[in-house]
């Protein structure tokens, strides 16, 4: 299941305001690298956009591979932008829905959080698949068989 309103908030103010923790850095790049599928609100959802989009640095295009800024001017510069402009965000987010950008998210987030966050981000997906893979394979085991014999 995606992330619910409370963690998908958790996780924008985890990588909002931690950026320049060198602790949190490797963490808050794979998170940005991740779907934006993962976040279940769609307005988290164009935040977490934002992110990942301004937070992305291009380097040489023949050698180094793209990668995120974390830390430091920059990173501080995008986030006031979405809080101060929440318009660049997206046409329907407001100062409200950004107001909480920047600050940290409490000492209940730690790297078990982060780990527990990253399994929420992907477990469902992952069980609907097989569930769903097994249902139909399961019925068309047995149905395809009739079926053949019935259409020859």
């Amino acid at each position: 299941m995606p992330l619910d309103a409370e963690l998908g908030k958790k996780m924008l103010q985890l990588i909002t305001s931690r950026y320049d923790d060198r602790h949190w850095r490797k963490k808050i790049e794979k998170t940005l690298s991740l779907t934006q599928s993962g976040v279940a609100d769609p307005i988290q959802q164009q935040i977490f956009m934002y992110l990942k989009i301004n937070l992305k640095a291009y380097k040489s295009r023949r050698a180094d591979p793209d990668s995120w800024i974390i830390g430091g001017y920059a990173t501080k510069e995008v986030i006031d932008r979405a809080k101060f402009q929440p318009h660049l965000v997206g046409p329907s987010v407001t100062k409200d829905d950004v107001a909480f950008l920047g600050t940290d998210p409490g000492d209940d987030v730690t790297e078990a959080w982060w780990d527990e966050m990253l399994v929420q981000w992907f477990e469902v997906p992952e069980e609907e698949k097989p569930e769903q893979g097994e249902e139909p394979a399961s019925e068309s085991d047995s149905a395809d068989p009739k079926e053949k014999t019935t259409k020859a």
